[in-house]
Formats: structure tokens, C-alpha cells, sequence
């Protein structure tokens, strides 16, 4: 019999986010646990112990999302792995719609965003933002709209009862989110990763003294590839109150747990702050087809 693993998401069930969940935890049964705004979502994660979050962080069309990076690192939760997703857009509507029957398209911004070649050649449909792309579907279908459509996941066609009118009508086709899975057991989850000898990744945040320090984030780079440390991602927030004051968010690779962990001493003495965000294994990738 399969465990089950309860995720929050934010939006409603048909997001990609519950894609990505149920991908990532492939080997469970998922019961996704809906949440409207990511703030309440990690609040969520943080009051029920046996809940994980899943997190969109990052897209390779649109950038990082600077808002999660800042509740991550002030929620206190654990980052314990990350799948790559790739993001696929469908264009749906109500059964026996035609697209010459649209006159608006509803979506959340960044579809809308990453479909607008697609809708040059339909100039009188009108593209309206909303907060979630399985939400636009969902509302479609309670509402009976016969003349708006939804660019959503084929998930959330199915969820609702949607026809698909045109698949993949995102302009990239290498379009990729980033997720990260979010837990207040970080410690349990780290160990038994530690104990299979599979943890070869880090998220880690810092802050740098006064910028009349010269040099000082060069350095931080410096010794962390003397110990042979990739730096695959890095972040940097501005600090509210602290004007031209930053901290900085890496992503880190490695094959020598021991090597990473000297090298994290060994940046200390150089930074204001520094904290751990997440010990895991380097994340899936979903199909690109």
C-alpha cells in the first residue's frame, strides 16, 4: 500500500504545481492541499507538521521569484528537493466552443505572457489576467462561459471537464519551472537522504558586511571554489530598511558532503549571517515532449 504525502499548493487542484507535486513524489499517493497565496501556504507548512509545500522558484523564461525567495528565508522551513518542470500551455473552453467563438482568454499573467505568439493570429480575443491558470478553467466550467476560454494544464481540462482546442500553444518549448519542496521536518528528511548518500545540493542565504569591505562577495566565491564547490544559482534581495544592502541566495553542487560542509566554515568569518536553507538531492527534470 502506498504512503500518503499531503502537499500545498497555491491555486486550486489542475495547477501545474500539483503537477510537479505529484511527479516528484511519484512513488505516493498525493493529496494536494489547495492554498490561495504562497504567504499562506508556507504559514500552512509551518503549523501542520506532516504537511509539505511545493514552490515555484524559479522559470527559465521569466526569471526567479523574488517574493518566494524572501518567505522561504523567513518561514524557518527546510527545502528537501526540487523538480524541474516542463510547462506546457493548452488553450480550453467549454464542450462545442470553437476558438472563433472566444472573445477573451482568461490565464494567470505569465501564461498569458509566454502564449501571446499564438494569439496574434486571433486578434478579437481579448487575453485577461487571473490569479491561477487551473482557477481560469475551474471558473469557465462553473460559470458555463461559452465565449471565454482558459490557457491551463490538460490536468485541469480533465478536472473540470474541459475540451483542449490547442495544445502546447506556448511560444518556448524549453520552458522550465523550477520547484522547490518545502518542510518543518528538514532534519528528519535530510538524514535519511545523508544516510542513502544522497544529498549533493544546497540552497544557503547570506548577508555581506558594509559595502566598503571591497571584494567581499568575490571572496565568498573564491573559497568556495577553492573546495571545489559549484555555484549553480545566485540571488541577490535587497535588504527593506538597509538602503544598497543586499543578501544573496546560492545554489550549490558538490560530490563531497565533508568538502561542503568545510567550506560553509570557512565562509562564516567572511559574512554578517549566514543559515542553511536546505540540504537535498540535485532534482529530477520532467520529459521535454
Amino acid at each position: 500500500m502506498k504512503q500518503t504525502k499531503r502537499v500545498a499548493i497555491q491555486g486550486v487542484p489542475g495547477a501545474n504545481h500539483e503537477i510537479a507535486a505529484r511527479q516528484f513524489f511519484d512513488d505516493c499517493d498525493v493529496e494536494v492541499v489547495p492554498c490561495l497565496t504562497f504567504a499562506e501556504l508556507f504559514e500552512r507548512v509551518r503549523a501542520e507538521r506532516d504537511l509539505y509545500g511545493i514552490v515555484a522558484i524559479e522559470n527559465t523564461i521569466a526569471g526567479s521569484l523574488q517574493a518566494n525567495y524572501t518567505l522561504l528565508n523567513e518561514s524557518g522551513l527546510t527545502v528537501i528537493g526540487e523538480y524541474k518542470l516542463r510547462i506546457k500551455h493548452n488553450l480550453m473552453a467549454m464542450p462545442g466552443v470553437r476558438i472563433e467563438d472566444l472573445k477573451e482568454v482568461h490565464s494567470h499573467p505569465m501564461a498569458i505572457m509566454q502564449c501571446e505568439a499564438f494569439f496574434r493570429q486571433y486578434p478579437g480575443i481579448r487575453l485577461v489576467e487571473c490569479d491561477d491558470t487551473a482557477l481560469a478553467a475551474k471558473e469557465v466550467m462553473d460559470k458555463r462561459l461559452t465565449t471565454v476560454g482558459a490557457i491551463a494544464t490538460e490536468l485541469a481540462a480533465d478536472m473540470y471537464g474541459l475540451e483542449i482546442l490547442n495544445r502546447g500553444i506556448e511560444t518556448n518549448k524549453k520552458n522550465f519551472t523550477r520547484f522547490i519542496i518545502i518542510s518543518g521536518n528538514g532534519k528528519i528528511e535530510v538524514d535519511r537522504l545523508l544516510d542513502e548518500g544522497r544529498v549533493n545540493r544546497s540552497s544557503v542565504v547570506f548577508s555581506l558586511p558594509q559595502a566598503k569591505d571591497v571584494g567581499s562577495l568575490s571572496k565568498v566565491l573564491t573559497v568556495l571554489a577553492f573546495y571545489g564547490i559549484n555555484l549553480s544559482k545566485i540571488q541577490s534581495n535587497p535588504v527593506v530598511g538597509h538602503e544598497w544592502e543586499y543578501i544573496f541566495y546560492i545554489d550549490l553542487s558538490f560530490n563531497n558532503y565533508q568538502r561542503y560542509l568545510q567550506s560553509l566554515d570557512a565562509i562564516r568569518p567572511l559574512c554578517s549571517k549566514l543559515r542553511v536553507l536546505g540540504e537535498f538531492e540535485q532534482g529530477r527534470q520532467s520529459d521535454e515532449n
